[in-house]
């Protein structure tokens, strides 16, 4: 059986552009359905109907959405920065989809009589790929910001910023563990490598903290701290209508996807089947897997509407403090103890001495953060020192108050 990358580099033209253009759709129909199913299922979490009006269940409520944005006026403000204006949120759209490009959907498939694989191309360094296209679609979000001319959109992109850089490194950290184990940063060949045992239960840390850090990265609540309404409007989109807001809805919901998707890929098998119903992969000439692999990304799209109707929005130094002092230094720990049983196995080392050092690190780890929490109640019960408390005194009023209101009474009278 061919590799995968041997199965694309033999892909002819043609059928190059028929697969970018049935991802594109893909996308797009997910797109709309994500937004029918978030608010269906927002609905239910809060006792209410939810759409079910236009279409049957109210399926084409985002579709009418849609071309109601495109019909509206489309206005750019007077402080504008027109190009960029315009620009910012064709970057988001665009880099959103370039996303997909190595993300691999099925295994082996027969598409027009040509054997091939649902994926447009595979590169030694694919995942990184994807990191560095996520990392310029922020400069959608900033540029949006910074050219509507006007102060809060211009404080949600400096927000986004900010966010992302942050949450962008715990990403990159947690997918560290990942290329150890693999011993690769393609991504058909990590999907390759979880034959025997999912990442996500292999490396559980990193599949955790990788879930927190996508939903950060996508702006979603309770990280949608820009475009935080109860403080700056709507955010770095405030100033946008009709199509130029519609890209940026696109956008968001198709990053989503695309963080989903990465997730479905390097940590829950990619396209593989769960664990004995091996078996399916090979229905429908292989396509079946394609099922496999969107359910697996369903899952992911449901754990974010689960989150936004449940959380309520962080404060963003609460925020930041998450991300730069929690999820960075747990990551970097974390890698060195997976390095550090990696090396081990590498060796030779029995099972036992493998689990002795994982069991004592845990221990260590459990005995630190007791002392920690110790020292932290203990601090907060203490008595306050007389010395500590404000050295200086409230001087009293030169006059008495009632006085002051038994005079105004008077002239009021008089």
């Amino acid at each position: 059986m061919k590799s995968t990358a041997e199965l694309i580099g033999a892909d002819p033209g043609w059928i190059i552009l028929v697969k970018a253009a049935l991802v594109f759709i893909v996308c797009v129909v997910l797109t709309i359905m994500s937004v029918w199913g978030e608010r269906r299922i927002v609905a239910r979490m809060q006792q209410r109907v939810g759409p079910n009006r236009v279409g049957k269940f109210g399926l084409i409520q985002a579709l009418a959405d849609g071309v109601k944005l495109a019909l509206k006026e489309d206005l750019i403000p007077a402080a504008a920065d027109k190009v960029v204006f315009i620009l910012a949120p064709i970057i988001s759209a665009t880099t959103c989809f370039m996303a997909f490009a190595v993300i691999p959907m099925t295994g082996e498939v027969s598409l027009f009589g040509q054997t091939t694989a649902m994926q447009l191309t595979d590169i030694p360094v694919g995942v990184l790929y994807v990191l560095a296209i996520a990392s310029v679609g922020v400069y959608g979000i900033v540029l949006a910001g910074w050219a509507s001319g006007s102060t809060y959109p211009l404080l949600g992109g400096l927000r986004s910023s900010a966010q992302v850089i942050s949450y962008e490194i715990a990403m990159g950290l947690s997918l560290v563990t990942v290329f150890i184990y693999s011993g690769s940063m393609s991504t058909s060949d990590i999907v390759a490598a979880q034959g025997k045992w999912w990442y996500a239960v292999v490396l559980f840390p990193s599949f955790v903290i990788y879930c927190i850090a996508m939903v950060g990265e996508t702006n979603r609540a309770p990280f949608d701290l820009a475009e935080a309404e109860g403080e700056l409007v709507g955010g770095f989109h405030t100033e946008y209508s009709s199509l130029k807001f519609a890209l940026f809805f696109l956008a968001e919901y198709v990053n989503i996807i695309a963080v989903s998707a990465l997730a479905t890929t390097l940590f829950l098998g990619g396209y593989h089947a769960l664990p004995g119903l091996g078996f399916t992969e090979s229905w429908l000439g292989g396509w079946f897997t394609l099922i496999w692999f969107f359910l697996k990304v369903l899952f992911f799209f449901f754990i974010f509407v689960w989150l936004r109707g449940t959380l309520p929005r962080l404060r963003y130094d609460q925020f930041m403090q998450f991300g730069w002092k929690v999820l960075i230094p747990v990551s970097i720990l974390w890698i060195l103890v997976v390095a550090t049983l990696r090396v081990l196995s590498m060796q030779g080392a029995s099972r036992f001495v493998i689990m002795g050092f994982a069991v004592g690190l845990v221990i260590i780890i459990m005995a630190i953060n007791i002392l920690f929490e110790n020292a932290k109640n203990k601090k907060k019960n203490s008595p306050v020192a007389e010395s500590a408390k404000p050295s200086f005194a409230v001087p009293e009023l030169p006059f008495n108050v009632s006085s002051i209101n038994v005079s105004q009474k008077g002239g009021d009278h008089a």
